[in-house]
């Protein structure tokens, strides 16, 4: 689809309103905002981790494809130039090719595999806190800077309506952060 495409953006955003509307638990609404991603700015993979800063972890709270990146339990977070932008800097991380991917995911072969070479990862924060990326991957250089200021405009805010409405449909499951 392309960014600019204002009568299916449109369309698109009715689609996302209806499908959170009727969500009834955290993988609806992530579904939802998996596909409203993908209608603004394209991918072929989609994960969300969320983040507990203070412990240190992250966790796989949602994915597109459960075989290769499945939801499972937490993993440390690593101190690097992708967690300086990210957290740090509160920024969108943005790689486009597999030699950029390579020098902070240690899963870039994985990644290659699965047709992939850019990544966007768009930081959700709230109260000043990071809580959770919403992680998009595609070809290589698909990540334009039309599409990066696309996924800024467009996906935040929908992302942090996900992120708390997810937590409120995991916590009444039971799920932790």
């Amino acid at each position: 689809m392309n960014v600019f495409d204002e009568k299916n953006m449109s369309s698109s955003s009715v689609d996302f309103d209806q499908a959170i509307s009727k969500a009834q638990s955290s993988v609806a609404v992530w579904e939802a905002l998996g596909a409203f991603s993908k209608a603004v700015v394209g991918h072929k993979l989609f994960t969300v981790m969320t983040v507990d800063i203070a412990a240190g972890l992250a966790r796989r709270a949602y994915t597109d494809d459960p075989l290769n990146y499945p939801v499972s339990g937490t993993k440390p977070i690593h101190h690097d130039q992708w967690f300086d932008i990210v957290h740090g800097k509160k920024q969108n991380f943005v790689a486009n090719t597999i030699a950029d991917i390579a020098k902070v995911f240690p899963d870039f072969e994985l990644i290659r595999s699965l047709g992939c070479g850019s990544v966007v990862n768009l930081p959700v924060v709230l109260q000043g806190e990071l809580v959770a990326t919403i992680n998009m991957l595609d070809a290589e250089h698909h990540y334009t800077p039309e599409r990066v200021a696309a996924t800024e405009t467009m996906l935040t805010i929908p992302s942090k309506l996900c992120y708390l409405l997810a937590k409120q449909f995991d916590t009444r499951s039971g799920i932790p952060d």
